[in-house]
């Protein structure tokens, strides 16, 4: 499965995250610890947000340890709130438009998970994508269905809800025409003011995702694997969550998909 990493607080530069730490965003693609795939070297990418309503994409398909453009980008530009991901593909070809995170208008996304079985139902799940968002589909993920599925459910004023009817009809149809595993997932997307999370599976083994705020840094991250080994300060987020992070506020819900039929 992918690793990624998001953060919201005052800016800081985007390595203080992504490459410095000890146990840095990099370094987990090469040396994940806490999923079944050590090795993310099916691209990677970045969103961020500066002055602008609409977040900075960069995305290659490069492995994150060998670009030197990341280093180089990550070393000079800062942000108060940025997305990154590092990718293992779980079928779909390794390709820029399969790159983490998507982008619509000021929404940004990535995920880490699967839909079971979707190689065998992805005509079905692009069914489900409205279609005033389905221009926007650009790669072949099930991760960018579910993205603008979200964005089609209401993600502008209900992004609890219209992510969990996203999930609920996803699932259903992995449920239907998939296997299991059905669902696993952790996600985490932002409109540019808040950053939101999700950590959720339908089974027992949802992937990891933990949250952390740094004084030093006057901001939280929010990561698939702790940066550092030794700081305890790290908070696994519970299975079947939302999460809401703006400032130094943290709302944290239950996030239980409604069970629904398949429409495809």
């Amino acid at each position: 499965m992918c690793r990624w990493a998001a953060y919201v607080g005052s800016p800081i530069y985007l390595e203080d995250v992504i490459c410095r730490p000890g146990h840095s965003l990099v370094r987990q693609s090469h040396g994940a610890m806490r999923c079944h795939t050590p090795v993310n070297a099916d691209g990677f990418g970045l969103a961020w947000y500066g002055d602008r309503p609409e977040p900075g994409l960069y995305r290659d398909i490069m492995p994150a340890w060998s670009d030197s453009n990341l280093k180089s980008l990550t070393a000079t530009l800062k942000s108060h709130l940025f997305l990154a991901h590092v990718r293992a593909s779980t079928g779909t070809a390794t390709s820029r438009n399969n790159c983490h995170p998507f982008v619509v208008g000021r929404w940004s996304f990535m995920h880490n998970g699967q839909f079971g079985g979707y190689d065998g139902y992805r005509r079905h799940a692009e069914a489900l994508i409205p279609d005033e968002f389905y221009p926007h589909r650009k790669g072949a993920t099930d991760s960018e269905v579910l993205f603008l599925m979200a964005l089609g459910e209401g993600l502008d004023s209900d992004p609890a809800g219209a992510m969990a009817r996203a999930t609920a009809k996803f699932e259903a149809l992995a449920r239907q025409r998939g296997d299991a595993p059905h669902v696993r997932l952790t996600a985490a997307f932002s409109d540019g003011e808040r950053l939101y999370a999700l950590r959720y599976a339908s089974d027992d083994q949802a992937p990891t995702l933990y949250h952390r705020w740094s004084d030093s840094r006057n901001g939280r991250a929010v990561v698939s694997e702790p940066l550092e080994s030794d700081e305890a300060e790290w908070q696994e987020i519970p299975q079947k969550s939302f999460c809401v992070f703006q400032g130094e506020q943290v709302a944290i819900t239950p996030f239980l998909p409604s069970p629904v039929s398949a429409a495809a």
